[in-house]
């Protein structure tokens, strides 16, 4: 079957699979997966060849890149001893056990097959792992240790799976050797994934500080990554690329926010395409799993040294050794901590269980067993090559349909479970965020977090020659911070005034306090004409309209006050449709006159804010900036003529709008890693901002 043909066939089933998985919530996509890929083999004859290099680096070094990428190192660092040790010993211990069982079962399979097979009947899936242990309630110290050996154990199992093939392909094997090649390629294989994942963090940096910030760029570079890490380990310096690209990929997850000073939407697409990338990698393993098990049930099937019951029989009795073997182990490790978290025996034993029906195996398994070779170093088939390819698959389903069918029972829950390149689903989710309600945000808490975040932004990204356009969608988001903020204290029932609109109060009279003083100076001194005066005492006027209605009910200011914002607007739109080329003296004096007041009020309030006994009041910080954003802005809007706006501003600030809408986003996807905010709200908030930037489309296509 021609490549493309293939591709197209495979991703074509994927998304088959995952419409079906809609309407079967509680059956895991993968066995959809599994069981359209068998039955485009048997009705359809496809077949679809494999080589091991090619398969391990298109699929193993991804998906293992993007694990490590996604390691949650807060809540799993803490138990970084006991999570080292289940991801290495526990491997160690179920390759030992496992290939001593299987050779026994099926004295045909050579010891060293057997090994391999159970090295690579090791790995499990961390998303499956992670969404089953939340089901089965299992203790949060056991949760993270089996959620953090998940994301790390398919290096050692790799590597086990990896000198098992060997022995069984060149027929040698010495422990001594073994474990001096295991040392090197660990060591080496970890601190090459390292160097040169810093080494790409170090260009993709200085890229971006020399002003390359192709969003498309940097996510492709980074989707590559683990591919580029992996052929120069393995080929270079013949270490492990399995390790290095874990390794990797946990440098990446702890260096990634660096970034997003440069280009905070880098973040939200970097996390979309790779989500797109392992939904498809995932998917096609389990297709092609499903196509290759009509080779390998031919296989077994006409194998005359065994009968298709005891095949079936087989495949069952090695999911059950794995789960022993899983399951002596935590309760090992529970009775070992049981000072710290004490639990009867009988609790200790039922978690143990749930823990070993955790263990569900998934792509990495599948990767790995088909990429044993076909034949030995001496041209020879290798041997049972079909019925590894059997036990691996069947373990597979089994594991699967066992965690669906057994840990409903045990647990009383029933939820999907989920495996890797699936989406979080939000049925699933809502008992954990009703139990962490108290600690989301509302919708008013969430914006104003979002626009403070993108204020800073255009905070830091203002300069001399943007400097009008910054200020200017400073005074906006500080303006909408307001308004939420205003909408809290309505909310509240209390008749005094909440802290935060007194503080701002008290601050902002300071500050008229300081324009007024100065208009009365400039006039007491001769320095501006009797019409400036006027305007000034107009302007004052207006301003005290405002301290008045803050804090207050409906009452004649608001009326006034809506009275002289419509008055502004109306001026602003003549001024905007007849602008005049020339200014009159009077104008230009006036500009003069506002900037020298908006000076004397931050002179003012600075000063204020100096005094001994006003220092340990602590004033909030946030109220303070948003006078200042205020006063700036019309410092700059007078130094620029007050009205006139260029092609140039209007650019300025089109760019600014569009990163501050950014960085918008990415705090809307920060909040929800952190569980802060719903995923009904973040929709929602997002919603908004796809508002916003279509209406910023629409506003450059009319001045076009």
């Amino acid at each position: 079957m021609a490549i493309i043909e293939a591709v197209i066939l495979l991703i074509t089933l994927v998304i088959i699979a995952n419409i079906i998985g809609h309407y079967l919530p509680n059956l895991p996509v993968s066995l959809i997966e599994i069981g359209l890929g068998l039955m485009v083999a048997l009705v359809f004859a496809v077949k679809i060849p494999l080589k091991t290099d090619w398969f391990m680096l298109v699929f193993v070094a991804p998906l293992l890149f993007n694990d490590g990428r996604r390691f949650p190192k807060k809540e799993l660092w803490a138990l970084r001893g006991p999570i080292i040790g289940n991801a290495i010993f526990l491997v160690f211990a179920t390759t030992l056990i496992g290939g001593l069982a299987i050779h026994w079962l099926v004295p045909a399979l050579p010891l060293a097959a057997s090994f391999a097979l159970a090295a690579i009947l090791s790995p499990t899936d961390p998303v499956a792992v992670q969404s089953i242990s939340e089901q089965a309630d299992l203790p949060p110290r056991v949760l993270h240790l089996v959620s953090g050996e998940s994301l790390i154990n398919d290096a050692s199992g790799l590597i086990s799976f990896k000198y098992g093939i060997a022995a069984a392909v060149t027929g040698y094997f010495s422990w001594q050797q073994a474990a001096g090649d295991f040392l090197y390629i660990s060591i080496v294989g970890a601190l090459a994934g390292m160097i040169i994942m810093l080494i790409i963090h170090f260009i993709r940096l200085f890229m971006l500080q020399q002003g390359f910030e192709d969003v498309m760029f940097h996510t492709i570079l980074q989707l590559v990554t683990p591919f580029i890490i992996y052929l120069i380990v393995e080929d270079l310096f013949h270490a492990s690329g399995v390790i290095a690209v874990v390794v990797a990929g946990i440098i990446n997850h702890s260096s990634r926010n660096i970034f997003l000073d440069f280009l905070p939407e880098l973040k939200l697409v970097t996390e979309q395409t790779w989500s797109i990338s392992v939904y498809l990698l995932n998917g096609i393993v389990f297709l092609i799993l499903g196509i290759e098990l009509p080779v390998a049930m031919h296989n077994t099937v006409h194998n005359p040294m065994i009968n298709t019951s005891e095949e079936i029989l087989l495949v069952l009795a090695v999911w059950l050794i794995l789960v022993i073997v899983r399951g002596l182990w935590t309760l090992a490790y529970l009775l070992y901590t049981n000072q710290t978290n004490p639990k009867t025996f009988r609790e200790n034993i039922k978690i143990a269980v749930l823990s070993g029906l955790s263990g569900v195996r998934g792509a990495i398994t599948m990767a790995g067993v088909l990429s044993v070779p076909t034949v030995l170093a001496d041209g020879s088939p290798f041997p049972q090559r079909g019925l590894m390819l059997f036990i691996a698959a069947g373990v597979i389903i089994v594991s699967l349909v066992m965690a669906v069918v057994l840990i409903p029972k045990l647990t009383k829950v029933k939820a999907p479970i989920e495996m890797r390149g699936m989406q979080r689903d939000l049925e699933a989710e809502a008992a954990t965020e009703d139990e962490a309600a108290a600690d989301l945000l509302d919708e008013t808490n969430a914006k104003i977090y979002m626009y403070k975040v993108a204020a800073s932004m255009v905070e830091s990204q203002r300069h001399i020659d943007n400097n009008r356009a910054a200020l200017d969608l400073l005074a906006e988001y500080q303006l909408m911070i307001r308004r939420l903020e205003s909408q809290q204290s309505e909310a509240s029932t209390s008749d005094e005034l909440p802290p935060l609109i007194a503080e701002e109060l008290i601050l902002r009279q300071v500050a008229f306090d300081g324009e007024r003083q100065k208009l009365e100076s400039l006039w007491a001194e001769k320095a501006i004409s009797a019409k400036s005066y006027r305007h000034g005492k107009r302007k004052l006027r207006q301003k005290q309209v405002m301290l008045s209605v803050i804090g207050t009910s409906f009452n004649w200011h608001h009326v006034q006050l809506q009275v002289y914002r419509a008055w502004s607007i109306s001026k602003r739109f003549l001024t905007h449709l007849w602008p005049r080329h020339t200014k009159s003296p009077s104008e230009t004096e006036w500009q003069l006159t506002e900037r020298e007041m908006a000076k004397a009020g931050i002179k003012q309030l600075s000063y204020f804010l100096k005094q001994p006994e006003n220092r340990q009041r602590h004033y909030n910080r946030q109220v303070i900036y948003q006078i200042i954003v205020r006063y700036r802005n019309q410092i700059e809007n007078m130094k620029n003529g007050g009205r006139s706006k260029t092609a140039i501003y209007e650019r300025q600030l089109q760019k600014l709008r569009i990163k501050a809408l950014t960085s918008e986003r990415a705090a809307i996807q920060e909040l929800l890693e952190q569980y802060k905010i719903s995923w009904q709200l973040a929709d929602e908030l997002r919603k908004n901002i796809n508002y916003s930037e279509n209406a910023l489309i629409l506003a450059r296509t009319d001045t076009e």
